[in-house]
């Protein structure tokens, strides 16, 4: 009984490394000529061939033509039948070359190789093209080789629903009104497997150089890849493919000019009756264009501020760091414009000081952000403000910011509403530095204030150069002596 056991498991080991082998990778010979064949070969024992990966690219090589052959061997009433899907590789030139270690995924079974160093010779006189094809296939008789020319894949230019185009979420603006600007791919979701992108770095440079306007701020938004939005396009599914986006602010009345832009694109031409051996696709070229676009730029109406005024959609957020204030004593006020519009065009309102406060120049902090093709944010102006006289002060009667609201063409001012109560007893003695100037002057009382003489780096410098003569002059004096 122990010995039928120990005889069926090694049977059991013998089968096992011979199922492994049913499927392999077998590679060409190297050195070989330049006007010969590199090839790379997928072997599959007593099975059909149901689906396999692509044969890996070679530096330095073109894949060529690709051929199978079967070879049927009976041995002992056994039949083996061995399948062979051979893809041959033409050199582009001499030289030495390295196949990387690869993998290939054939029937379900990922298969090994480890690769080989590749030696391209001068081409060899008289030498056949296809000298290193295997020897059932040189022996082709003129028959079959008919028959392999008339199983050649028919390739057909099918039509694809694909199209550019640059879109304006405007056709005319005003002066300084922003306008989104986008230049999108569309393409019908089934026909992704027609179409790809083409050198696409280059061609982008120059699509955006063409699309950069002279006379307006340009607002960019940033993406690093290029990723397919579902669409839906007269209610059929497409892919929407972002290339650019920004919005223009024109800051003069010169029209932003489009131009026709244009995208090269791989375009494949598919067979007629695939299979697996041959080709799907052949590749090929296809150039789509946009159409010319133009949008107006208006003047703003009558105003005595109209040209410096700044355009947009805002509103104000104000702060007061405190409600009640001992004279000389300062506070801070924050005016804050948020909003969508130009926010770099925007200048800190001036104020007109009432008697009895002063205000010094602002602090600017600015937060933008872009969205949904829409640049939104705020920019707050931060005052220090020092009274001198007590009272009641609202802030509103000593400045206003005035811009132009697209949405209404109208001017529109933004006015403070807060007001700050000043308490205590005028004091004209008072010095400027009971401001709070920052935590830069507020470390000053901890600093050391030594005086240090200007010139004691050069009497540094001379007491050094005459004590390296004096050394000088002593070695010198030894070195002599001895």
């Amino acid at each position: 009984m122990r010995f039928l056991a120990l005889t069926l498991l090694l049977c059991l080991a013998l089968f096992v490394p011979a199922r492994a082998q049913q499927a392999s990778i077998e590679l060409g010979k190297s050195p070989l000529p330049l006007n010969q064949y590199f090839t790379v070969s997928v072997r599959l024992q007593n099975q059909q061939l149901k689906e396999y990966t692509p044969f890996p690219e070679i530096e330095g090589f073109k894949k060529s033509n690709k051929y199978s052959s079967t070879k049927t061997i009976i041995t002992g009433g056994t039949t083996t039948t061995i399948l062979t899907i051979t893809q041959n590789y033409a050199p582009l030139e001499e030289g030495e070359y390295t196949l990387k270690p690869f993998s290939m995924k054939v029937n379900g079974q990922t298969l090994q190789s480890k690769g080989m160093e590749l030696k391209v010779t001068p081409m060899q006189a008289n030498a056949p093209p296809v000298s290193n094809l295997p020897p059932d296939l040189i022996t082709l008789d003129e028959e079959q080789e008919a028959l392999e020319q008339e199983e050649a894949p028919e390739f057909v230019d099918k039509d694809d629903n694909a199209f550019l185009s640059l879109y304006t979420s405007k056709n005319e603006v005003f002066v300084g009104e922003g306008v989104h600007v986008a230049l999108y791919f569309y393409l019908a979701e089934e026909d992704q497997r027609l179409l790809d992108f083409y050198d696409f770095g280059n061609q982008i440079t120059g699509i955006l150089r063409q699309l950069k306007q002279p006379n307006a701020w340009e607002e960019t938004f940033d993406f690093t890849e290029i990723t397919p939005e579902n669409v839906t396009v007269q209610g059929e599914p497409y892919l929407r493919f972002k290339l650019y986006e920004a919005v223009l602010f024109p800051i003069n009345l010169e029209p932003l000019q489009f131009p026709q832009l244009q995208l090269r694109m791989i375009k494949y031409k598919v067979a007629k009756k695939p299979t697996l051996v041959a080709e799907e696709r052949q590749e090929g070229y296809k150039t789509f264009y946009s159409r010319p676009k133009t949008v107006e730029v208006k003047e703003l109406p009558p105003h005595p501020l109209r040209n410096v005024v700044p355009v947009g959609n805002y509103r104000l957020r104000e702060r007061l760091s405190q409600r009640s204030v001992p004279v000389n004593k300062s506070f801070t006020y924050v005016f804050q414009v948020e909003g969508e519009g130009n926010l770099a065009a925007i200048m800190p309102p001036v104020p007109e000081a009432p008697p009895g406060l002063e205000f010094y120049p602002p602090d600017v902090q600015q937060d933008v952000t872009k969205r949904s093709g829409r640049v939104l944010g705020a920019k707050s102006f931060s005052y220090a403000v020092l009274p001198r006289e007590p009272g009641a002060y609202a802030l509103g009667s000593a400045m206003e910011w005035i811009y132009f609201n697209p949405a209404t063409a109208a001017y529109d001012t933004l006015r403070p509403t807060l007001q700050v109560q000043i308490t205590g007893a005028r004091d004209s003695d008072a010095q400027v530095l009971s401001r709070d100037l920052g935590s830069f002057y507020n470390i000053i009382e901890n600093e050391d204030n030594t005086l240090v003489d200007l010139h004691l780096f050069e009497e540094i410098k001379r007491y050094t150069n005459i004590i390296l003569l004096v050394l000088l002059a002593v070695s010198a004096f030894v070195f002599i002596k001895k």
